[in-house]
């Protein structure tokens, strides 16, 4: 009996124990150490930062899906990683009673999601003194709504208020979440009867306005190629929303926020709220060799992220040449029993072009890992540890250069009046081996649209994935 221990319970992880509790539950020990007993369904949380939707309504609890699936549940917190062959094994904490649990393996997925790292930007975060505001864990969201519903009775009382909503951290990713939080705001405001006194700026590290970290989102219609920074430009004009590109913000104070741009100038500015994405790290674990030596450097990234099969350390230039280089199985290259998927694996390097000032500040936008591209890397894992445990190889692949993606970000959660941007990228990483143009993708099957269709496909997105994730009967045939 082969075990296989997963580390982490987000759309990488939750995914995969699914696959595996499914196809080899009955058979073999599948087991998910997570230190939360929640699946959260992140995308919804910009929902609830406005006050649309109620926080219950994006989670629910993990054990009655796993009894149901044939996966051990252990609530706690990893701290340590023994990858040595003979003795392999995983020591965690449990939640709330503190309690060491270890846990043996034969193969091993760590999924954990990222490190929230507020600490690198100093002010950033709503916690331990912080002035921003953040979407991304659900208690943040909720605070995030109070804040912004104080802001809202501030303009009821003719109070002007400034918005800046964006990136938080030079080397920040996840802009498409920040956006469409922008979007959401702007639409509640207006329905609201405020939009006139308040002030919406966008301030954000992408080398182009809707660049969002996957160097754009290209499509070719009736013979014109119509590039994502042209239709964000349109919708910021549209909705009277401002934008400061190219900058990285260094530090943040009560009401003010400091920045450097690409040219290296250094500069400020004010708001009232503000909601800014911090850069994401990797959850701190340490690994451990027989020796009991520290070997956690030469199996992560300096950012914590685990080291796959991606070849690392190559100059922009030659990486966005080398299609290859991104991983295919997301195996560990010393303990190939060991996966990563999500943002937990390391990529080779940024998607977008980076840029570092003249005063040495580097502001690149980091590669995205998140949704999709997290369910298709965690279905892909699972099918591969099945490989390996009844065949001994694994069949499946799975590049973010062969990869499509869909992502649809809402304009208000209204069916009637709502719209919604719905964008495909094939694939999301660009592959000009495979698509010659200037661009490396598939112009044809690529899409950028808006509309009140979209409003309605978000809806149905919500309902539809948690139905899923819950493994409800017909589960599979929802695609990741």
């Amino acid at each position: 009996m082969a075990k296989v221990v997963i580390i982490g319970a987000g759309f990488a992880g939750h995914t995969a124990a699914l696959y595996l509790g499914d196809k080899i539950g009955r058979k073999h020990e599948i087991t998910v150490l997570s230190n939360r007993d929640v699946f959260s369904y992140l995308p919804s949380w910009v929902w609830v930062g406005v006050g649309h939707m109620k926080p219950e309504k994006t989670i629910f609890k993990l054990k009655p899906v796993y009894d149901r699936k044939n996966v051990k549940f252990v609530h706690a917190a990893v701290k340590e990683v023994h990858p040595d062959a003979g003795d392999q094994y995983v020591i965690g904490e449990r939640i709330g009673s503190g309690e060491q649990v270890r846990l043996d393996y034969d193969y091993l997925v760590i999924a954990t999601g990222p490190k929230l790292n507020f600490e690198g930007t100093p002010g950033l975060g709503p916690d331990g003194g912080g002035f921003t505001d953040s979407i991304c864990s659900l208690p943040h969201a909720v605070k995030t709504r109070d804040h912004y519903l104080a802001a809202i009775e501030r303009l009821k009382k003719g109070e002007k208020v400034k918005f800046v909503i964006g990136t938080g951290h030079p080397g920040a990713t996840c802009q498409g979440a920040a956006f469409e939080y922008i979007v959401n705001v702007h639409k509640d405001l207006v329905k609201l009867g405020v939009r006139d006194n308040a002030e919406l700026l966008w301030l954000s590290n992408e080398r182009a306005l809707g660049d969002f970290g996957v160097k754009g989102v290209q499509i070719k219609r009736n013979g014109h190629v119509l590039k994502s920074d042209e239709f964000v430009q349109a919708v910021f004009r549209d909705h009277d929303i401002k934008w400061q590109i190219q900058s990285g913000v260094t530090k943040v104070e009560d009401g003010l926020i400091h920045w450097e741009n690409y040219e290296g100038e250094q500069g400020t500015t004010a708001f009232d709220f503000s909601m800014l994405i911090p850069q994401f790290k990797g959850i701190p674990i340490q690994y451990i060799n027989k020796a009991g030596e520290d070997i956690t450097s030469k199996v992560t990234n300096p950012a914590g992220f685990l080291l796959v099969d991606g070849k690392y350390g190559m100059a922009y230039p030659e990486l966005s040449e080398t299609p290859e280089a991104w991983p295919s199985t997301y195996q560990n290259p010393t303990y190939s029993n060991i996966f990563a998927g999500g943002i937990a694996f390391a990529p080779p390097g940024p998607i977008s072009q980076p840029h570092t000032n003249k005063n040495g500040l580097a502001i690149a936008a980091a590669p995205p890992r998140t949704g999709m591209v997290s369910g298709v890397i965690g279905r892909s894992i699972a099918l591969n540890i099945i490989d390996l445990i009844n065949k001994g190889k694994t069949t499946h692949t799975g590049r973010m250069t062969e990869m499509v993606a869909a992502c649809i970000a809402s304009m208000g959660d209204s069916l009637w009046d709502g719209n919604a941007v719905v964008i495909v990228m094939n694939p999301v990483v660009p592959d000009k081996k495979a698509f010659t143009n200037e661009f490396g993708r598939d112009l044809f099957t690529s899409h950028l649209e808006m509309g009140v269709s979209g409003a309605w496909m978000k809806f149905m997105l919500h309902y539809t994935f948690i139905w899923k994730f819950k493994a409800l009967p017909g589960w599979t045939i929802i695609p990741e």
